[in-house]
């Protein structure tokens, strides 16, 4: 299996591009081809491992069997995660959570980066001198779950930028604290695009490639734009569909719905992913917040990030730029470069682009989107808990009011998963008040996860529950045009 970027770059192995994270003309890595699932050989599976492997096998068929298993079984096991990796909870008839927050940062990024920092170092040549300096852009779950992912790794750095007012407290505690001789952690003045658009500079500038590689490392990426980061997602939707199946919910071959609250569009991809390979999904449902320049984008044909940035309740969601979305125009214009080069080009000069006709309607045969404003996210918490006695998160939240607009407007009765992001302790302050009518608007952030707890009765996490007592290792705040600076300086640092 060879890989090609979405902008022109070809015959690349899948272990150049985890190594890589980012091609080098600035676009995504992306398979040559897909493998179909087998859905009859998948059902006989019994555990997540099963799963894993199957689905990742034949992508990074440049992995021995034992190179692959060894990443999984260190990735996957009981140590890291506290039920099969994820759980599938039924809410009625028709819905069903899927939870993803099961790791060891309560968060879905667990899944990925919990086997990524594996991959990425059976990745790298036995006669590669050089040291893996991971950058992450983060808008708060990603930079911790790379952290815990990456910490003591062998010849790996590992530095989180994230935007300094743009995450929960909870968020920014789990990262300031971060313990680990090798990793480093500074909040920039700015939002995540800012930060992400800063990563992807600093990646795919010669200059200073040149300067760390003369410090004695190479770039690489834990976010999604990394190959290694975006596959392992596909293995919890193929898993969640085969629960449906054994549990007598759903036949073998019969379609579901998956709703998945949106930011950076990776996770979501990863459902067209499984989608394209034959998984049996009838609409992949895209669930963005206030910032909804996707929700825009798959009704009008028309990406615009030349608008308003709101900070939300949802923080993670706080996205103007997608990066994920080129790999899907890469799909749908039937891997057509030079107009991905263009799209791009004209997002970064003019701030927008549109796309034909053609094109948008190939999109919305899998997808529909829609947003949530806060007081909808608020209203949705306080819904979910009384009617199903269940505790969500202020992302999660979104998905569910996006899906329920999406069932008043079609009446479709397809069976839905609904993609559980975090934990809702990670955003207890705003779960508190959506459930008590903003009667503790003046509560401390930490003090909000004991009254939610005292509320609800729901278990609180232990690394969650001990997290306020933990030393801030972290401090740095610096300004967008610093960040090479302070990655030059925590590289030096022995």
């Amino acid at each position: 299996m060879l890989y090609e970027s979405t902008r022109g770059i070809k015959g690349i192995t899948s272990k150049q591009a985890i190594q890589n994270g980012i091609a080098s003309d600035g676009g995504l890595f992306i398979p040559e081809k897909f493998i179909n699932i087998d859905l009859n050989n998948i059902i006989q599976f019994n555990n997540y491992k099963e799963f894993a492997y199957y689905i990742l096998k034949d992508y990074l068929d440049d992995f021995s069997d034992t190179e692959l298993n060894e990443c999984i079984n260190n990735a996957y096991n009981d140590n890291k995660f506290d039920k099969d990796v994820v759980e599938l909870v039924k809410l009625d008839n028709n819905k069903f959570a899927l939870e993803l927050w099961h790791g060891p940062t309560y968060a879905f990024k667990d899944v990925a980066l919990q086997i990524l920092p594996h991959l990425l170092i059976k990745s790298i040549d036995k006669l590669e001198t050089k040291k893996a300096l991971i950058l992450v852009a983060t808008s708060g779950d990603t930079g911790k779950a790379a952290l815990e992912g990456f910490k003591d790794v062998v010849n790996t750095k590992i530095i989180v930028f994230y935007p300094s007012e743009g995450v929960s407290e909870v968020q920014k505690r789990q990262m300031t604290t971060q313990e680990g001789k090798n990793t480093f952690v500074a909040g920039i003045k700015g939002n995540f695009d800012d930060a992400q658009n800063g990563v992807k500079e600093i990646f795919t500038s010669d200059e200073n490639c040149k300067r760390i590689k003369d410090e004695g490392y190479f770039f690489t990426s834990a976010n999604s734009i990394n190959w290694g980061r975006l596959i392992p997602q596909i293995v919890y939707y193929a898993y969640s569909y085969i629960k449906l199946v054994k549990t007598n919910e759903i036949e073998l071959g019969q379609k579901v719905n998956f709703v998945v609250p949106t930011g950076n569009f990776g996770n979501v991809l990863a459902g067209y992913l499984a989608k394209e390979m034959g998984l049996p999904i009838n609409k992949l449902i895209v669930a963005s917040n206030k910032n909804n320049v996707l929700t825009d984008f798959i009704n009008k044909g028309v990406y615009d990030r030349r608008r308003q940035f709101y900070k939300t309740i949802s923080p993670s969601m706080d996205i103007l730029i997608a990066s994920n979305l080129e790999r899907l125009l890469y799909l749908v214009s039937n891997r057509d470069s030079e107009k991905i080069k263009i799209l791009m080009d004209k997002l970064k000069r003019d701030g927008y682009y549109n796309i034909e006709e053609d094109l948008l309607n190939k999109i919305k045969d899998s997808f529909y989107a829609d947003y949530s404003t806060d007081a909808e996210t608020k209203q949705e918490i306080k819904k979910v808990y009384k009617i199903h006695d269940y505790l969500i998160d202020t992302h999660s939240a979104v998905a569910f009011n996006v899906y329920n607009k999406y069932f008043d407007k079609t009446g479709d009765l397809t069976k839905t998963i609904i993609l559980q992001t975090a934990n809702p302790y990670k955003f207890a302050y705003d779960v508190l008040n959506a459930l008590e009518d903003n009667k503790y608007i003046d509560i401390n952030h930490f003090d909000a996860i004991d009254m939610l707890n005292k509320i609800t009765k729901k278990e609180i996490p232990q690394g969650i529950k001990t997290i306020r007592e933990k030393n801030i290792l972290h401090p740095n705040i610096i300004e967008k045009n610093e960040m090479m600076m302070y990655i030059l300086e925590k590289i030096k640092e022995k």
